[in-house]
């Protein structure tokens, strides 16, 4: 196997995407160092790998000594950490900006062969979100501090515990409309958790140009409308459209500002993310910095996926095609 036994540390290694990096990873027969805040609660990762082939450390971005002991003797280092909306003292500056400079730097310091970033399609010092603009303070400070990274940008990640095509189901379930915010035309190109943390193995196994960054997406471009279509599709629901311009959406996310971020539909700067396309540019695919670049030549549609852990959405619930 390509692994061979060396120790990979993957920082947000208990996360949605990171939990997915980290089965692929002992499938290819790498010994893994799950960094997460809390280990005592990542117990469910030690049966993807053999007996002692997976581990859970303490460790949290905020504080760069627990980054560099998570990294001591790592042959390579995923930082698959990163947060939708900020929580306390995990901002975004914290979390995506200095977080990412911390991991760099250690990895750096403890002699690591490579580094792989998770960062968004969208990355932009430029833009008027505080999310896309501290993804693209990250790159910048991966790419100063371990100068061989490379860095992945995602569009919409789906898979089993991705939080929009459960969160919008969730939603069709108590809900009698759905909003459609910006009239429904922004553009995604949804991709795999699987396919994406394959491409994070094949990097490490020598794929992919070092320094380079990759722009991840799916097979197919869908608009959000489409997107909310095929959830009510798939939960065997049907619901009214909302037409939310963006201003209303805006004065909406700052209505539910004192909520849990698990109870509010959407935050102001997920308002200005949707106001631009989320897919794979033009450029990165002339120069050849996409999924197929990383090895992953077929990629998993939507439709292989996510119709299956959408069942429990539907209005008898779970495995109701079993009854008689």
């Amino acid at each position: 196997m390509a692994g061979n036994g060396k120790l990979v540390t993957v920082f947000g290694g208990s996360g949605f995407v990171g939990r997915h990096i980290v089965s692929a990873l002992a499938k290819d027969g790498y010994r893994v160092r799950a960094a997460v805040r809390r280990p005592d609660l990542a117990g469910y990762l030690q049966p993807m790998g053999a007996v002692g082939q997976i581990h859970a450390v303490q460790a949290n971005l905020r504080f760069p000594d627990s980054v560099a002991k998570a990294t001591e003797g790592a042959f390579a280092v995923v930082n698959a950490v990163g947060i939708l909306a900020p929580v306390g003292a995990q901002s975004f500056e914290a979390v995506h900006a200095s977080g990412a400079r911390a991991v760099a730097k250690a990895a750096r310091v403890s002699d690591a062969q490579h580094l792989i970033h998770i960062s968004a399609i969208g990355a932009d010092l430029e833009s008027p979100s505080t999310y896309a603009r501290t993804k693209a303070e990250g790159e910048l400070s991966i790419m100063k501090e371990f100068l061989g990274a490379i860095t992945l940008r995602p569009s919409i990640v789906f898979g089993p515990e991705d939080e929009f095509f459960n969160r919008f189901a969730a939603l069709a379930r108590v809900s009698p409309a759905l909003p459609l915010i910006g009239g429904g035309r922004t553009k995604f190109q949804p991709v795999y958790v699987g396919d994406l943390a394959q491409a994070v193995v094949h990097s490490i196994n020598g794929a992919g140009k070092r320094g380079s960054i990759y722009e991840i997406g799916g097979p197919q471009v869908l608009t959000f409308r489409e997107l909310l279509d095929l959830t009510l599709e798939y939960t065997d629901r049907r619901r009214a459209y909302l037409p939310m311009p963006f201003w209303l959406a805006k004065l909406q996310a700052l209505a539910t500002w004192p909520l849990p971020n698990a109870l509010r539909p959407i935050t102001v700067d997920q308002v200005r993310l949707l106001k631009r396309d989320n897919i794979v540019s033009d450029k990165a695919k002339a120069e050849g910095r996409t999924l197929e670049a990383l090895g992953v030549s077929e990629p998993v549609a939507i439709s292989a996926v996510v119709p299956g852990y959408l069942e429990r959405f539907k209005p008898r619930g779970q495995y109701a095609h079993y009854r008689t």
